[in-house]
């Protein structure tokens, strides 16, 4: 589990390297179109502040967008402690504890560390789950804070924002932009330029996705080793696989966070889910049960 750590640790550079490769890639574009090589670095700079301002800002956004509210122990006694618990059997901060008032059994995890971190389940999650399947899914979710897969969200998820903005921008200035500078820009390039500044945010979309499937197959494990009861896991899986359902409040953007898909089923949200099938999750834990 700790080498799981170090190697989301490591796929936090990397995830950044293919990031800042495709910006470049962006700015590339607009320093040949206009004629100067400065702009590659604007761009640059430009997303990295804005990538700075989501990695702290991000958290609380989320929490904004699903419409969670911060609870006490005294609020809700049963979640509130079910995750102190866990905190206290990973050795792990105590977490912010909130809940989402929506039938949709679902939750999620944010924030930008373990000492800033948010953990949050619906109403439906709780109406459904016994308290071994509770315990297991916040498991799960504090999974996700141990292995630090809140940061590579939270650092995807800016980046992907970033790249989104920039790509519409650029598209802009290339039909509505005005005069160039450099007038003598082959065609080639311009063609070139726009495949890759179409291409980019959907490149960007593929590797955010891909990162969190994964993720949440090492959270699920994650979760089985500290409760060591992977029947429980599986149990709260195979409800969610039962009884689940699209959220009221959908949103892309923070999709990826839920253990299981918040969005409504289509062949482009199956195309693009940041989320591996339930029942593949549920049969990879029954072949691993021994290992837990």
């Amino acid at each position: 589990m700790y080498k799981a750590i170090a190697a989301n640790k490591r796929n936090t550079i990397l995830v950044m390297a293919v990031f800042v490769g495709i910006i470049t890639g962006i700015g590339w574009v607009v320093s040949s179109f206009y004629g100067d090589s400065s702009i590659t670095l604007w761009v640059l700079a430009g997303a990295a502040i804005y990538a700075l301002i989501q990695y702290f800002a991000a958290g609380k956004l989320a929490v904004a967008m699903t419409g969670a509210q911060e609870i006490e122990k005294k609020d809700n006694p049963r979640l509130y402690r079910t995750v102190e618990n866990l905190s206290i059997t990973l050795g792990l901060p105590m977490p912010k504890v909130y809940i989402i008032n929506d039938p949709a059994p679902n939750a999620f995890a944010t924030g930008r560390d373990p000492k800033h971190a948010v953990v949050a389940a619906t109403t439906g999650l709780m109406d459904i789950m016994d308290d071994r399947e509770l315990t297991a899914v916040m498991a799960h979710e504090m999974g996700h804070v141990q292995n630090y897969d809140i940061r590579v969200s939270m650092i995807a998820f800016g980046l992907v924002s970033a790249i989104g903005i920039l790509s519409d921008i650029v598209i802009r200035m290339f039909f509505f932009g005005g005069d160039r500078r450099d007038n003598n820009v082959n065609p080639v390039v311009i063609v070139l330029g726009i495949v890759v500044v179409v291409l980019a945010p959907i490149i960007a979309a593929i590797v955010q996705m891909a990162i969190s499937r994964q993720r949440e197959y090492l959270a699920d494990a994650t979760g089985a080793l500290t409760t060591r009861d992977s029947e429980g896991m599986a149990s709260a899986l195979s409800k969610l696989q039962q009884y689940g359902k699209p959220m009221r409040k959908q949103q892309t953007s923070t999709a990826q966070l839920f253990i299981s898909n918040p969005l409504r089923p289509g062949f482009f949200a199956n195309l693009f889910s940041s989320h591996p099938p339930l029942e593949e999750r549920i049969k990879r834990l029954q072949k691993n049960a021994d290992r837990f």
